[in-house]
């Protein structure tokens, strides 16, 4: 019988450390599950449906008319503009406003955002932003020169006529809709502009008001009211006439333009073409240069010129985003702005016809794009209609089911293949290389 010998046993000793070598590799086999995420109990408050619904109602609206949004909110700038304009010419002696410092911003901007072609804009809407500069400027002139012998609210009803003609060109020009309930409140918020501004032909001399508007300025060198012969008033109704259609010129060639060209590029055509014309005036009229000497009214130029800025670049973008119809109707909110400010830097209490046609205006406003957010929800829904009314959709969409899931089965084997496959050794790679050099 074989002796069988024993290993004697050796105890291995207790380690003394709590914290092993971490540098063995784990098994590939080895994975992390993620922490598993909290469920929610449902016990957070929710807002009530009503509140929710109106406020995605809300959003569509707010979505819906942007562009007239972005106009209104311009208008808000222009009178603020306005308000400086007049504090400014009250100055001793008062300082011109140019489009200078509209330009420089333009220009300065473009050349930081690396906006390609700044000064000329892009090719194939030259020349409709040389017309935007031209048309510009003449509704700038029209306004400007008719104030000399008509009075602040009659030549604030005819400049306030260029909505409505942007609204029949752009629909005549451009084909752009615009609907009768549309022409409808564009009247109406021509009256709350007559009512605010109670022009002189209308309701006499008592209601004569001074309000800030986009041709406010101070009368200083011009004529005298009572002075002004027949002749000077129909001339002035005739070039403020024109100012009417260059504005709607203008307005209508922003439209044209769209979204072909940045919106400072709108700005650098009217505000250089305006320089430039302004300058040649000067020099032919004899008008002394007037140079700021004085921190107030260089605070001013700074202030009219941000503003004038701002404006420009919202109305631009507001008209890129809507029809010329609709988004001119916004412009009719610049006086309700007027009358606000003219209130809170000028201490003058609207009256009774002011509030009215004030109300009058918002009225229409909202009228306007509440008729825009009921028109697209009515054509979603019939869209939606004859979708689910055409059996050929349904048809469409069930052989895209099968499709899809004949795809996914395909993609699923792929997949499974490629996980089951096992990827060859180092050592099999060699052997086949191996194999394949002698042969």
């Amino acid at each position: 019988m074989p002796s069988t010998t024993r290993t004697p046993f050796a105890a291995v000793s207790t380690p003394d450390r709590t914290s092993f070598d971490t540098e063995i590799p784990l098994s590939p086999l080895v994975s992390y599950l993620p922490a598993p995420t909290a469920v929610r109990d449902g016990t957070r408050p929710k807002l009530p449906r009503t509140l929710r619904k109106a406020l995605a109602t809300t959003k569509e609206v707010v979505y819906d008319n942007r562009g007239m949004l972005l106009v209104a909110a311009s208008q808000l700038f222009f009178s603020l503009m306005n308000v400086w304009v007049k504090k400014l010419n009250s100055l001793d002696p008062p300082v011109p406003a140019f489009e200078g410092i509209t330009w420089i911003c333009c220009i300065t901007y473009m050349f930081i955002a690396k906006v390609p072609d700044p000064i000329l804009g892009p090719k194939g809407v030259r020349l409709l932003l040389v017309a935007r500069g031209f048309f510009g400027f003449f509704g700038l002139f029209g306004v400007y020169y008719s104030l000399q012998y008509l009075s602040l609210s009659d030549a604030t009803v005819l400049t306030f006529l260029a909505p409505m003609c942007t609204a029949i060109t752009g629909a005549v020009l451009l084909h752009e809709p615009f609907s009768w309930r549309e022409a409808l409140a564009g009247l109406a918020s021509l009256l709350g502009v007559v009512l605010i501004a109670r022009p002189q032909f209308l309701f006499g001399k008592q209601h004569l008001t001074d309000i800030g508007h986009v041709v406010e300025v101070a009368r200083r060198g011009v004529e005298d009211l009572a002075t002004v012969t027949p002749a000077q008033r129909v001339g002035a109704v005739g070039v403020a006439l024109l100012g009417v259609l260059g504005a709607t010129g203008a307005y209508t060639t922003i439209r044209a333009v769209g979204k072909r060209a940045h919106p400072l590029h709108n700005l650098v055509s009217f505000s250089s073409q305006c320089v430039i014309v302004a300058t040649v005036a000067m020099i032919i009229m004899r008008t002394p240069i007037v140079v700021p000497m004085r921190w107030d009214w260089l605070l001013m130029l700074l202030l009219i010129g941000i503003f004038g800025f701002i404006a420009q670049v919202l109305l631009t973008m507001g008209l890129q985003r809507e029809t010329a119809g609709r988004g001119t109707m916004a412009v009719y909110v610049q006086i309700i702005f007027a009358t606000i400010f003219e209130r809170v830097f000028f201490h003058s209490s609207p009256s009774v016809l002011s509030i009215i046609g004030t109300l009058i205006i918002l009225t229409s406003a909202i009228y306007v794009a509440l008729i825009k957010a009921r028109s697209h929800g009515k054509h979603s829904d019939a869209e939606s209609a004859a979708m689910n009314d055409d059996p050929s959709v349904e048809e469409g969409l069930l052989a895209n089911h099968t499709e899809d899931s004949i795809q996914d089965s395909k993609d699923v084997e792929l997949t499974s293949i490629a996980v089951t496959s096992p990827e060859p050794s180092e050592d099999a790679r060699d052997n086949s290389a191996a194999h394949l050099s002698k042969a």
